[in-house]
């Protein structure tokens, strides 16, 4: 990794969203989320926050936008840092290859999820997070507020309202994991902590503050250690190898940065012991990632030669 990185991101976001501008509006915004379907396809955001707290944007990097599956990531690290390694004996590490809200390989795997990032994994951190606080999508969201520094950050009531009453699927495989005995609390109270979990909404200004602590190694805004190096190494390996649905490998490809992406057009990015990206556009391509979003990280990392490769 170069050390002639740039240290004001300004110029540089600039060119990225000239880049991009082409992309703009291709994609389909999420159709299955009704909430999430009547958003502009032509929004496109971008933010880096470097470790000192900095933060630099480009375009709506300021507009709230739902965070959906990026909210993973901060569930699964709350879930590691109370209750440790025993979490992985109910979830696996590895790369699904099958749609985020597949129940084929659950049975073929006694209700064991391949990763915490498909809807089955995030169902079983959510659960552990339930259990070791009382109140898992709140606890999400006041990490979320803490870590950016924006106490404004809330719930969308409309996109949980939107999640449950199309949630059946979500539903099945808890139920499914359930009758392993790989879920502890009752499968409807879990199913509400995980849809107001998704419903989240933050910019990218927001994202980029609250993922810096992957990027510090696990140590949060105020200094505090939330998790250990080797558990921030975990949480970033995971999100390289699982973050983006069923295409991670071709992310990697591209981006080669751990990052994790979310149906409401979001995607989060780690470049570590330098800074955290977070870029949003609603046009997703068919396997649910933002089409602008992965381009601008792409251009991101050849322009600055910063990919953990």
């Amino acid at each position: 990794m170069p050390d002639a990185a740039p240290t004001d991101y300004g110029p540089l976001l600039e060119r990225i969203a000239a880049d991009v501008a082409p992309l703009l509006g291709s994609g389909t915004p999420a159709e299955y989320i009704p909430a999430l379907a009547a958003v502009d396809p032509r929004q496109f955001g971008m933010a880096v926050a470097d470790l000192d707290g900095n933060v630099f944007g480009v375009g709506d990097w300021q507009v709230p936008f739902s965070a959906q599956s990026i909210t993973k990531v901060f569930a699964l690290a709350l879930a590691l840092a109370g209750g440790g390694d025993s979490l992985w004996e109910r979830v696996g590490r590895e790369p699904s290859g099958n749609p985020f809200n597949s129940l084929v390989q659950l049975e073929y795997e006694n209700g064991i999820p391949r990763n915490p990032f498909i809807n089955a994994g995030a169902l079983v951190v959510t659960d552990r997070l339930q259990t070791l606080t009382g109140d898992a999508s709140s606890e999400v969201l006041e990490f979320l507020r803490q870590e950016s520094q924006n106490p404004d950050i809330a719930f969308d009531a409309e996109v949980a309202a939107s999640e449950q009453e199309h949630g059946d699927r979500n539903a099945a495989v808890a139920h499914f994991m359930a009758s392993y005995g790989n879920i502890d609390n009752p499968v409807p109270a879990l199913l509400e902590h995980y849809f107001w979990q998704c419903s989240i909404e933050m910019s990218c200004a927001d994202l980029a503050r609250a993922g810096r602590f992957l990027a510090r190694h696990g140590l949060r805004a105020d200094g505090s250690r939330l998790l250990t190096r080797s558990e921030a190494k975990q949480v970033n390996a995971v999100m390289m190898t699982c973050g983006t649905y069923d295409a991670a490998g071709e992310f990697a490809y591209r981006v080669g940065l751990p990052g994790k992406s979310g149906v409401g057009g979001g995607i989060v990015a780690v470049v570590p012991g330098r800074c955290t990206l977070a870029v949003w556009s609603p046009g997703l391509d068919s396997r649910g990632n933002s089409v602008a979003g992965v381009a601008a990280l792409d251009r991101f990392t050849t322009l600055t030669g910063l990919s953990v490769f």
